[in-house]
């Protein structure tokens, strides 16, 4: 996979947790952000096909207030960083049995950043010290994340 927007990427991380990434950390982020998009997208088809539609709809999507939050402080950073067609390109879409509304495939940028910001936010959370994530961090983020998408 291509590396993309590596000085954008080291802005995002310094402003949403003062973190400092490599290119190893981009790789780890890409991962993360498309697994952890893919299973909200499997669960957001899960409540449109409860609702007895045949499209995925924004409100579909499970995000939760803390996601929300970091989503509006993704906005914030991206004002400055602009990460959005970044992001966007990262986050294709996986072919469902559902297709996607445009409102929610115009909404999964920000979603991503929202995951990402959150990510650096659980770094700082497991240690406050950190300043560049090692692989012991990398792994107990992604086991928080686990549990609770």
């Amino acid at each position: 996979m291509d590396l993309m927007g590596i000085p954008q990427f080291k802005q995002f991380f310094r402003q949403a947790a003062s973190l400092d990434i490599d290119k190893n950390d981009l790789r780890r982020f890409y991962d993360f952000v498309g697994d952890r998009t893919y299973k909200l997208l499997v669960r957001a088809e899960a409540a449109a096909k409860a609702n007895g539609r045949d499209i995925i709809e924004p409100r579909d999507l499970p995000i939760t207030k803390g996601l929300q939050e970091c989503m509006h402080a993704y906005r914030k950073i991206d004002q400055a960083v602009e990460l959005a067609p970044i992001l966007a390109r990262l986050t294709q879409l996986p072919p469902l049995d559902l297709d996607y509304s445009e409102e929610t495939r115009e909404q999964l940028p920000q979603v991503s950043g929202g995951l990402g910001v959150a990510l650096a936010r659980c770094f700082r959370l497991l240690d406050d010290k950190v300043k560049n994530p090692q692989t012991t961090h990398w792994d107990k983020a992604e086991q928080v994340f686990d549990l609770l998408l």
